[in-house]
């Protein structure tokens, strides 16, 4: 994808909580770039500001300095072309209705016939895998089917970028590769721009076509990884190959020397510490 124009731009940003000598450095200095059709994937320690990030991406908090742009407009509050799958998917449904009602809910605002949101609403929970319980209510699903809900809403509203902050935390090891396939295939689908924050750097290097691995609190973009492996994945087969141990290792090797020396942080490394 290299030498095309990019469809997402952070120059310089930071964000400071508060002033004077009570003021908190949650980003530092950051930037980095996002091509159409990628998925990109940030990474870091455990408090370094990655849903900070994340919000002054997509409109939701203004950055203290620099600028995002997107295909070269400042972003100056939330853009029409950007959706947002957040991590607690139990609180962004509404639980009083139907899946279809909670997938509905966003087009309610575009200027759509009543047909073509039915359309949307019925595609995107095709495309998850939901048909069937359209005519739920959250409270009758799992948590993994709760967050296909999230993720139908977010592709119904058909954005231009997806911005996924850390979407499968709260699942199990098994849901979890389930949903990182779905998002996968998605992509294809759609033809979506993603930006995803995890925790999980497996999870990085099996979704990612770059990763930006961040530093410590006041936060810099450490180091930009491409991501060498075939576009086809698979859970094992992907994993079992030495170029996908040797990204994980590096990724490992840059977040653990970031962290600070406090034994209450956690990082997760693999299925097996999640």
């Amino acid at each position: 994808m290299s030498g095309t124009e990019p469809v997402l731009e952070i120059e310089h940003l930071g964000k400071t909580y508060g002033t004077g000598s009570r003021a908190t450095h949650a980003i530092g200095d950051v930037g980095f770039r996002v091509e159409a059709g990628e998925l990109v994937c940030v990474v870091g320690p455990s408090g370094c500001g990655k849903t900070t990030l994340l919000k002054c991406v997509g409109g939701l908090l203004r950055p203290t300095t620099g600028r995002v742009l997107l295909r070269g407009r400042e972003v100056t509050g939330p853009p029409e072309e950007m959706a947002l799958v957040f991590q607690e998917y139990s609180r962004s449904l509404m639980p009083w209705t139907s899946v279809r009602g909670n997938v509905l809910m966003p087009l309610r605002h575009k200027r759509l016939a009543r047909g073509e949101r039915k359309r949307l609403v019925e595609e995107a929970l095709d495309a998850v895998g939901l048909t069937r319980f359209i005519d739920h209510y959250p409270w009758q699903l799992s948590g993994g089917m709760q967050q296909r809900v999230a993720i139908a809403r977010a592709l119904a509203y058909q954005p231009e970028i997806l911005l996924m902050d850390e979407p499968f935390a709260s699942v199990d090891a098994q849901v979890r590769g389930d949903l990182e396939d779905l998002v996968l295939r998605l992509r294809e689908q759609y033809g979506v721009t993603i930006v995803f924050v995890t925790h999980d750097i497996d999870e990085s290097v099996y979704l990612s076509d770059r990763i930006v691995v961040l530093t410590h609190s006041p936060t810099e973009v450490k180091e930009i990884l491409d991501v060498p492996l075939p576009s086809a994945r698979d859970q094992i087969a992907t994993k079992e190959l030495p170029e996908f141990a040797h990204l994980r290792a590096h990724v490992y090797r840059l977040i653990k020397r970031e962290r600070p020396a406090d034994p209450t942080e956690e990082l997760t490394t693999s299925r097996s510490e999640a």
